[in-house]
């Protein structure tokens, strides 16, 4: 057994990310300011996008996304019911009502057929989200949304590296919504961004997540000296730091340094856990880049010998850090209460969300601790992994 407990998702900081935040501390520019505008720079060149705006959280953008669409009380956004409860949120606090749609059981994304079945006249948006950073089906969704006249918002929280048939994810929507959260694959601690495709779009959104105060008022305090401001719109309190920025500039510029080695710690779990009685993630697809963000397997108590969630107590026993990546939404109360939703109205979400765990994969683990967590998986799920 392990000496030190395994953290899960536990971030990679390096000497260049402290060495920026004490400038940042030193310079006495906390708030938005240059870095903002650099990390923006910078994220935006890397997806090849025109416009980013960053914020405090995925979930402020798509948040505003959503808002920027001019959402009125019943219009409908379709999503997915495997994923976090943020995805459902936004569109509530938009104003508009969610529908989900189930998933593939293989993928675990959005599936378009069940798309199609839930669209009315009231339907205005479709929110996939590339779980755990494969690809949705983009062609499929972007066709329903072109026959339909609909607006496509990425959730892209698990999908900074993911791309799909040539295309990064969040460039293929109109907006595509990217979380820094400190379990991410870029960090900031907290932090969001939003990519778009049009200029106004990406003026609107960052008014709305600075008070709604005109455009570029963070420079008010800049040595160019006072600048006046107006507020154009009831805005929110959604702006990115520098602080947060200046660990972000670095993550980014190691993005694919660490995607490698997710990458490779993603085949080792696949080749070690071939012969157990788990169900494994499903092969990339062909033309499309995972971003290898999550490796869920399916622990089913009559296969593996063991539920869900005796797994999960167990691994902790193990001193190794799992996740739930997720209980489907519809199994919350709230969801239950407000829309009348069942978990078995969207089987393969439930079947999913009752059996699924998120080992650990993050670029600091040592081969050591991959082979603790191949250990004991090996040791909980019916046999000897490898």
């Amino acid at each position: 057994m392990r000496s030190e407990f395994l953290i899960f998702g536990k971030p990679v900081i390096e000497r260049e990310e402290q060495d920026e935040v004490l400038d940042s501390m030193r310079r006495g520019w906390l708030g938005t300011g240059p870095k903002v505008a650099k990390f923006e720079r910078d994220f935006a060149t890397y997806k090849g996008a025109s416009y980013a705006a960053a914020l405090n959280s995925c979930t402020a953008a798509l948040h505003l996304s959503l808002l920027a669409l001019n959402l009125r009380k019943g219009d409908e956004v379709i999503t997915t019911p495997m994923t976090f409860c943020a995805s459902v949120n936004s569109i509530i606090h938009a104003g508009a009502t969610p529908v989900l749609a189930d998933v593939r059981p293989d993928t675990m994304n959005i599936d378009p057929d069940e798309i199609r079945k839930k669209i009315t006249s009231r339907t205005r948006a479709i929110l996939p989200v590339h779980f755990a950073g494969r690809a949705c089906d983009m062609d499929a969704i972007m066709a329903i949304a072109g026959e339909h006249s609909l607006a496509v918002v990425e959730d892209c929280a698990h999908a900074i590296e993911t791309e799909y048939r040539g295309r990064k994810a969040g460039t293929i929507g109109d907006f595509g919504c990217f979380s820094f959260y400190s379990t991410k694959n870029v960090v900031t601690g907290e932090g969001g961004l939003v990519i778009t495709r049009k200029a106004e779009d990406n003026d609107r959104i960052k008014v709305l997540g600075l008070h709604g105060m005109s455009k570029d008022a963070w420079k008010r305090f800049s040595d160019a000296g006072f600048k006046h401001y107006d507020v154009v719109e009831a805005g929110f309190k959604y702006n990115m730091m520098d602080l947060q920025a200046a660990i972000g500039i670095h993550q980014l510029s190691r993005v694919e340094k660490n995607w490698k080695r997710r990458e490779a710690i993603w085949q080792s779990y696949k080749r070690a856990f071939s012969g157990l009685p788990v169900d494994l993630p499903a092969p990339v697809e062909s033309g499309t880049r995972h971003a290898y963000h999550l490796f869920t397997i399916l622990v089913n108590a009559e296969r593996a010998g063991i539920s869900r969630d005796e797994f999960l107590d167990a691994m902790t026993r193990e001193k190794i850090g799992v996740g739930v990546h997720y209980r489907s939404i519809p199994e919350h109360p709230y969801y239950q209460k407000t829309f009348g939703w069942r978990g078995e109205d969207y089987p393969h979400a439930l079947k999913i969300g009752r059996e699924t765990v998120s080992l650990p994969l993050s670029p600091g683990l040592s081969d050591a601790d991959v082979n603790d967590v191949v250990a004991a998986v090996g040791k909980l799920a019916g046999g000897t992994a490898g």
